[in-house]
C-alpha cells in the first residue's frame, strides 16, 4: 500500500509521472482501438459506437468535469489551508448534490435518446438510428461513475497524489477491452457499451481507497445553500459552459461525418485518438500537474512564483510536443498501419485515417497548450475568460468545417486536384480532410487568443522566453523530421514493409535517428528544457525555485 503515500513534490516530477500512466493507458487505448478497428473495420458498427458517446459525454461535461479543475480543486485547496474538518464537508456535500444530479439528468436523457440521436447522427438510417440509441442509453451509467471518480480525482490532485489517479484510465480501457474482446461476440455494439460502464465503474472504485487514506470521511450532508458549494457551483458554471461548448463541437463534427460515407465517424475518431497521444501524455500530464501549484501561488499572493511556473511549463510542453507532432507526420502511415492495419481494417481506411493523422498533426502543438493556459486563469478563479474564448474556438471550428466540407472540398476542381494530389478516390474521402482541417487551424487562432488574454491579464510573464525557446525548438523539430524522412527513404529497399516487423523496424530507425537529431542540436543550442529533464532524469531537479511545494497545507 506504500504508493497511496506517494506524492510529487514538483511540477515536473508530477507532469512525468501523470505521463508515464498516461503513456501506459494510451497504449493500452490503442490496443482498444486495435481490437475494435479488427472485429469491426471502419463501418457501420464503429460509427454507432463512437456517435453513442455525445449525449452520455455531454452530460458529463455539464454536471461534473467543469467543476474539478476550474472550481473544485481550488476552492478546496483554499479552504483546507484553513479549515480541515469544513474542506471534507464541502467536499461530501460537493459529492451528494453531483450524483443526485446525475442520476436525475441521467434518466431524463436516456428517455430523450431516440429524439437527441437523430441530432447527433442525422445521416444514419432507421437501423443504425435504433442501435445507436440503445447503446447510447447503456452508456448513461458511466457519467455517474465517472462523476464520482473525477471528485475523488480532484481531492487527490489537492494533496498531489497523483499515482492512483492516473492509474484510472488503464482500469477504464481494461473494461472496454473487455467487452470488445469477450462480449462483443454475442452482444455486438451493445457489448462495447456494456464495456464502457464496467471501465467507468473501474476507473472510480480504484481511487477510492487512496482517497480515505487521504483523510476523507464521507458525509450525508445534502446542503444547496452551503457557502462553499455556491462558490464551486458559480466558479464552475462558465466552466461547463465551455464544456458544452467544446461538446457540441464534436457533437456537430458527428453530425457531418455521418452524412458521408459509412466509416467516416469511425476514421475521424480513430485518428483522433492518435492524435491525443501527445496531447493526453504531454499536454494534459503537465497541465493537471500545473494546476495545484499554479492555485498555491495565487491563494499566497506569489506573482513572480506564478510568471516563472507558467513560462518553464509552457517551454516544457512545447520542448515534447512540437517534435513528437512532426515525427507523427512523418510516420503517420506506418503508426496507422502498424496501430489498426489488421483484421477488418483495410488498406483504403489505413490511406485515408493515415491522412486525417497528418492534417492532425498540425494543431497538436495548439491542444496540447490550451488545457495548460486554460488551468492558468482557472487559478486565478477566472472561468470566465478561458471559456469566452475557447467559445470563440469552438464558432471558428464549426464554420470552417462547414466552408471546408460542403463549399470548398465539394467543388469538384478542388476536390479532383486533392484527389489526385493524394492519390485518393471518392468524394467522401475527400471532404472528410476538411474536419481536422477545422480542427487544428481552429485550435492553433484559440491558442494565440489565449496566449494574448493571458498576457493582457497579468501584464506579460516572461513570454519572450517562450518565443525564443519555441523558434529553436521547432526548427530542431523540423531539421529532425527531415532526417526522419530521409531515413525512410534509404530505409525502403532495405527493409520490407510487407510484415509488421519490417514495418515497425523501418518506423522505429526513423524515429530514433530523428529524436538524435532533435537532442543534438538542443544541446547545441544549449537548450534549458533540456538541461532540466537531463536533471529530472538524474533525480536532480525542481521545476520551481521555490522550497514548500507540497500538499495544501504546506507540509
Amino acid at each position: 500500500m506504500n504508493f497511496l503515500h506517494f506524492k510529487s513534490k514538483t511540477i515536473t516530477s508530477a507532469a512525468f509521472l501523470l505521463a508515464a500512466t498516461a503513456l501506459g493507458s494510451r497504449v493500452l487505448g490503442l490496443v482498444r482501438d486495435r481490437i475494435l478497428a479488427g472485429k469491426f473495420g471502419a463501418g457501420d458498427e464503429l460509427d454507432i459506437y463512437f456517435a453513442a458517446f455525445r449525449i452520455p459525454d455531454l452530460l458529463y461535461n455539464i454536471v461534473i468535469a467543469g467543476a474539478i479543475s476550474a472550481a473544485f480543486i481550488p476552492v478546496f485547496i483554499s479552504l483546507y489551508t484553513k479549515n480541515k474538518k469544513e474542506a471534507w464537508r464541502a467536499a461530501s456535500n460537493f459529492l451528494n448534490i453531483s450524483v443526485a444530479t446525475l442520476c436525475i439528468l441521467g434518466i431524463i436523457l436516456a428517455l430523450a435518446a431516440p429524439f437527441l440521436v437523430k441530432f447527433v447522427a442525422p445521416g444514419f438510417d432507421a437501423a443504425k438510428t435504433a442501435a445507436t440509441v440503445d447503446a447510447t442509453r447503456i452508456m448513461f451509467l458511466s457519467p455517474l461513475f465517472l462523476g464520482m471518480s473525477a471528485i475523488l480525482g480532484g481531492i487527490l490532485h489537492s494533496f498531489r497524489r497523483f499515482f492512483v489517479y492516473a492509474l484510472a484510465p488503464l482500469f477504464y480501457n481494461g473494461g472496454i477491452i473487455f467487452g470488445a474482446v469477450v462480449l462483443a461476440d454475442t452482444m455486438g455494439v451493445t457489448g462495447l457499451a456494456v464495456g464502457v460502464v464496467i471501465g467507468s465503474f473501474l476507473h472510480f472504485a480504484i481511487q477510492v481507497p487512496s482517497v480515505f487514506f487521504s483523510g476523507f470521511s464521507w458525509q450525508g450532508v445534502f446542503d444547496f445553500g452551503d457557502k462553499h458549494f455556491r462558490k464551486i457551483f458559480f466558479l464552475m458554471v462558465p466552466r461547463a459552459f465551455g464544456l458544452v461548448v467544446f461538446q457540441l463541437n464534436l457533437w456537430v463534427i458527428t453530425a457531418i461525418a455521418s452524412m458521408l460515407s459509412s466509416g467516416s465517424i469511425a476514421i475521424f475518431n480513430l485518428a483522433n485518438h492518435l492524435q491525443f497521444l501527445p496531447i493526453g501524455i504531454i499536454g494534459y500530464s503537465f497541465a493537471t500537474a500545473a494546476m495545484p501549484s499554479f492555485a498555491k501561488s495565487v491563494s499566497s499572493e506569489k506573482s513572480k512564483r506564478f510568471g516563472e511556473q507558467l513560462t518553464k511549463t509552457v517551454r516544457m510542453v512545447l520542448f515534447f510536443v512540437v517534435p513528437a507532432s512532426i515525427l507523427m507526420f512523418v510516420l503517420r502511415a506506418h503508426i496507422v498501419r502498424l496501430v489498426f492495419g489488421s483484421g477488418a481494417f483495410s488498406w483504403d481506411d489505413t490511406r485515408l485515417t493515415a491522412a486525417v493523422l497528418g492534417i492532425f498533426a498540425f494543431g497538436i502543438f495548439a491542444h496540447s497548450l490550451i488545457p495548460l493556459l486554460s488551468r492558468a486563469f482557472y487559478a486565478m478563479q477566472d472561468t470566465k475568460t478561458p471559456v469566452i474564448i475557447n467559445s470563440i474556438g469552438f464558432f471558428i471550428n464549426i464554420g470552417l468545417s462547414f466552408f471546408f466540407v460542403f463549399a470548398l472540398f465539394k467543388n469538384p476542381k478542388v476536390s479532383s486536384f486533392i484527389s489526385e494530389f493524394l492519390d485518393m478516390g471518392g468524394i467522401d474521402n475527400i471532404v472528410l480532410l476538411g474536419l481536422p482541417l477545422a480542427f487544428s487551424l481552429a485550435g492553433i487562432l484559440n491558442l494565440a487568443i489565449l496566449f494574448y488574454a493571458l498576457k493582457r491579464y497579468i501584464g506579460g510573464f516572461g513570454e519572450a522566453t517562450v518565443y525564443l525557446a519555441g523558434a529553436k525548438i521547432l526548427g530542431a523539430s523540423i531539421v529532425a523530421g527531415l532526417a526522419s524522412y530521409g531515413t525512410l527513404f534509404f530505409a525502403e529497399p532495405l527493409i520490407s514493409t510487407d510484415t509488421a516487423p519490417g514495418l515497425f523496424f523501418q518506423a522505429g530507425i526513423a524515429a530514433i535517428v530523428g529524436g538524435a537529431v532533435y537532442l543534438t542540436l538542443m544541446f547545441i543550442f544549449r537548450s534549458p528544457e533540456l538541461i532540466s529533464f537531463w536533471q529530472m532524469l538524474r533525480g536532480k531537479m525542481r521545476l520551481s525555485p521555490y522550497p514548500d511545494e507540497h500538499d495544501p497545507n504546506g507540509r
